[in-house]
């Protein structure tokens, strides 16, 4: 499989995969200005902690080559980077990616830019190593034998700068010919997991079965899986992880089930400024993603909708939260804000 690269900077702008388009078709969208790039996140063509985190980086860059283009003062430039900054708040690896970046605006352009690659190389390094040491602690607490796993939304190198965090760790099990298959929820209401996951699957030749949300929780309980791994977008101080809704069903099951429930993610999605779930910041979104599909109605006239974006997994549910730095396993105390002596 080639690598996929999400978020790429072509010298001129960002070049993305417009991940509205998948699975039908592989759509460059090119990203010159800060319009677009809010644009491109808020509607989900860019998505994913991760690689929100460099498109964040590299939207810096953006905004700088326009205020150079349009003749801004530093007031306009400072307003447009904080667009970016804000255009989704549960994902703390955006706001992250801006703030390791703002800082060299007054260096100018390339230091930017540098600081921004290096970010992503950074993420693609990470990966790996998170692919590496959730494979090394699953096979050592289920078994060294090939592995059931059901995950929800997408983590893979359409979520990060390359491989992916928990599809990194399913990618790592399966070069180790210690993956049977993979249960993709398909990730209601905007389909993450059978648009995105299920094509990443099949580009990478794993084996994979697509199913419906509310079959994620019967699927555990049956038996039929050995672990849930799943990513996230914010992790708190005491280990709460705020994650695509839908996870916290999923993580009940398997405490219920007894098997692990296991969270994959980057250092710099650890918020230890954000104390507990209480404190993450839940993103709402518009009532047609859940009312309507394809534009027709899907409900009543006049029906409303709630729509949060994510949901909030206590750290009690959480068996283990995997990192580039190793994993911390949540549930029996060990958290972001209090590691293993």
């Amino acid at each position: 499989m080639a690598d996929i690269r999400a978020v790429e900077w072509t010298g001129d702008g960002l070049r993305l995969i417009d991940q509205t388009a998948l699975p039908g078709r592989v759509v460059p969208l090119d990203v010159r200005d800060v319009d677009g790039l809010v644009d491109a996140i808020v509607r989900l063509a860019v998505r994913g902690a991760p690689a929100l985190g460099v498109a964040g980086a590299f939207g810096v860059a953006v905004a700088m080559r326009q205020a150079a283009a349009e003749g801004w003062d530093d007031a306009t430039l400072e307003a447009a980077i904080t667009r970016v900054r804000e255009a989704r708040p549960t994902a703390v690896n955006l706001a992250a990616g801006v703030d390791r970046v703002r800082p060299l605006v007054a260096e100018g352009l390339d230091a930017v830019v540098a600081e921004a690659r290096a970010l992503l190389e950074e993420d693609v390094r990470g990966n790996r190593a998170i692919g590496a040491h959730g494979a090394d602690w699953l096979l050592d607490r289920v078994g060294d034998r090939p592995l059931r796993v059901l995950t929800h939304c997408n983590t893979g190198a359409l979520a990060t700068a390359g491989w992916g965090t928990a599809l990194g760790i399913v990618r790592e099990l399966h070069a180790r010919d210690r993956l049977e298959v993979v249960y993709a929820d398909e990730t209601r209401p905007l389909l993450q997991g059978s648009r995105l996951t299920a094509w990443e699957l099949e580009q990478a030749g794993i084996p994979y079965l697509v199913q419906a949300d509310g079959a994620a929780a019967g699927t555990v309980l049956r038996g039929l899986v050995d672990v849930a791994v799943i990513g996230a977008d914010r992790v708190a101080a005491n280990g709460d992880t705020a994650n695509k809704v839908g996870s916290v069903g999923v993580a009940l099951a398997c405490a219920a089930a007894g098997i692990p429930f296991v969270v994959a993610a980057p250092w710099s999605t650890v918020d230890l400024a954000t104390p507990d779930g209480a404190a993450i910041p839940i993103e709402e979104r518009a009532a047609d993603e859940v009312l309507a599909w394809g534009g027709a109605p899907v409900a009543p006239p006049g029906a409303r909708a709630f729509n949060p974006a994510f949901d909030v997994t206590p750290a009690r549910l959480v068996t283990a939260l995997v990192t580039e730095t190793g994993v911390l396993e949540v549930s029996a105390g060990t958290t972001p804000d209090r590691p293993a002596p």
